[in-house]
């Protein structure tokens, strides 16, 4: 199926489908230094790495933690990137990161572009399996979006941690 990979459920068939959700309400936001991490004095880092439609617009931010893990929404929220969630019955879904796509009426597009949704573990991307809330991030490891219609798209680049 088309829908990029965040909420891959197997009664939903989203099939590495994007953990994309449009239309809820907008997630909250901090402001975030330009270099360095977010709570730079923590023991522990994770990162959120974003590859918009123009593969040349890609950025990382990275945050810092103190217990031993951070979940997805978290560290989005505390990257201080923009995005934008929406409530299905199977969860939440992301469908707009740092303002694209700029307007949305719909959260999976039926034709265009989707964010998908990769997690980093021991320098490797692999798709998500749940949705970005539920992913649950070790000290170095990263989520990444991916902003493409590709039914099987390429993660974006690795983070430089």
């Amino acid at each position: 199926m088309r829908k990029h990979l965040i909420w891959a459920s197997a009664t939903l068939a989203l099939t590495l489908g994007a953990v994309t959700a449009c239309g809820g309400s907008p997630a909250a936001s901090t402001s975030t230094p330009t270099n360095g991490c977010v709570n730079a004095s923590a023991s522990h880092r994770a990162y959120v790495v974003v590859q918009h439609s123009v593969a040349s617009h890609e950025f990382q931010k990275c945050v810092g933690f103190t217990g031993d893990t951070i979940d997805g929404q978290t560290l989005m929220d505390q990257s201080g990137i923009e995005y934008q969630t929406q409530t299905f019955s199977f969860g939440k879904a992301v469908c707009q990161v740092d303002n694209e796509p700029a307007q949305f009426t719909k959260c999976f597009a039926d034709t265009g572009a989707n964010w998908s949704l990769f997690v980093e573990t021991d320098g490797k991307w692999v798709a998500a399996q749940t949705g970005y809330a539920q992913v649950t991030l070790h000290d170095k490891e990263a989520i990444g979006w991916k902003y493409t219609a590709d039914a099987s798209p390429a993660p974006p680049p690795l983070p430089n941690a």
